[in-house]
């Protein structure tokens, strides 16, 4: 069963999003607990679910000029099937960094990085206008990325 979280959790989830790389003893002495309770209590949070996975957030701007641009997808009625072909083929293309089903005019937004217009262009007629059910998209390119982060707020989320 699922325990409520304390104030110890939050703040023990708040600093993973921060930095996942900490020790225990780092994160135990930046939550103000001991070692230990620290250890049992970032392992339920784990075992409940609270922690996904960890993973390393990379600089893109490392790897040479990229565009991210936000596309949204018009669809096709899709059957089962054609649903879990849609969904199998986003999830392995790298060049999609996120998918979400959306409400409107519109039934899918995806974000995907490219080396550059040209790149993208060629992956919208290659792969995306390929994926089952796609009948048209539209392309919004990023100019400039100005705050990018994977934390979740979770102070006044959840009562404690």
């Amino acid at each position: 069963m699922t325990e409520a979280l304390t104030a110890f959790d939050i703040r023990i989830l708040e600093q993973i999003q921060k930095d996942a790389s900490l020790s225990t003893t780092e994160l135990a002495e930046k939550v103000g607990l001991s070692q230990s309770p620290c250890w049992r209590r970032l392992q339920r949070l784990r075992e409940e679910g609270y922690v996904k996975r960890q993973v390393a957030i990379l600089d893109r701007k490392k790897f040479g000029d990229s565009v991210l641009v936000f596309a949204t997808l018009k669809m096709d009625s899709l059957g089962d099937d054609q649903r879990a072909e849609f969904i199998r083929k986003i999830e392995i293309t790298p060049e999609i960094l996120e998918c979400h089903t959306i409400f409107g005019e519109r039934d899918v937004l995806i974000k995907v990085i490219s080396g550059s217009l040209e790149e993208y262009q060629k992956f919208v007629f290659k792969t995306i206008l390929k994926l089952p059910g796609v009948r048209d998209i539209v392309s919004t390119v990023t100019l400039l990325e100005f705050k990018q982060s994977t934390a979740i707020p979770i102070r006044g989320r959840l009562a404690l």
